[in-house]
C-alpha cells in the first residue's frame, strides 16, 4: 500500500501573493521555517529549512516549479518510533533513507486560493506511517500559518513548541 496524505485549504488572497509566502525564503521564515529558509523555490535547486523546535536543518531538493501553480519538493523521510506514553514529550525518530515527495498546487478559488499539499512516497512500515502521520500534522499546521500569516500578518508557530 502507498502511503501518503493531501491536506487543503484556503487563503484569502491573490493566487500570486499566496504562491511568493512559500517560494520567497524570507517570508516563509517568518510564519513556517521559523529558524530560516536558505534559497528560494525554483526548479533544479536545493534550498535549506531549519525549524526552532526541530534539531537541524532540512536539506529541500526542488523538482519543479510552475509559477503560481506548482511546486514539487523532496526532503528525507522520517520514520517516528512508537510514542512513550509514560514519558510524554514528541515522539522520537529519525530521517530514513529515502525521501518522499511534497506536490503544493495553487488555484483560484472564490476569490482567494485554494492549496492543496500532497505527500507520498513512505515505506509501508508502522514506522514511516507515523512518520507520515507527524507530516500531515506539520503541514496541515503549514496552511494554518500560511493563512494567518497572510490575511493578519500572525505568526501562528511563535511559542508553539515551547515545553
Amino acid at each position: 500500500m502507498a502511503i501518503g496524505f493531501r491536506v487543503a485549504g484556503r487563503v484569502s488572497g491573490p493566487v500570486g501573493e499566496v504562491f511568493e509566502a512559500v517560494a520567497d525564503p524570507d517570508t516563509i521564515s517568518k510564519y513556517f521555517t521559523t529558524g530560516g529558509a536558505k534559497g528560494r523555490l525554483e526548479s533544479g535547486s536545493t534550498v535549506s529549512w531549519e525549524f526552532h523546535d526541530y534539531p537541524g536543518a532540512f536539506e529541500v531538493d526542488v523538482i519543479e516549479v510552475v509559477p503560481n501553480e506548482r511546486i514539487v519538493l523532496q526532503w528525507p523521510a522520517y520514520e517516528a518510533e512508537p510514542h512513550n506514553v509514560s514519558g510524554g514529550g514528541q515522539d522520537e525518530g529519525a530521517d530514513a533513507d529515502y525521501k518522499t515527495t511534497v506536490t503544493m498546487t495553487f488555484r483560484e478559488a472564490d476569490g482567494g486560493t485554494m492549496i492543496e499539499i500532497a505527500e507520498e512516497g513512505w515505506r509501508d512500515t508502522d514506522a514511516a506511517r507515523r512518520g507520515s502521520y507527524g507530516n500531515c500534522q506539520g503541514w496541515s499546521q503549514m496552511l494554518c500559518c500560511l493563512k494567518a500569516w497572510v490575511e493578519h500578518g500572525i505568526n501562528l508557530r511563535d511559542g508553539m513548541y515551547k515545553a
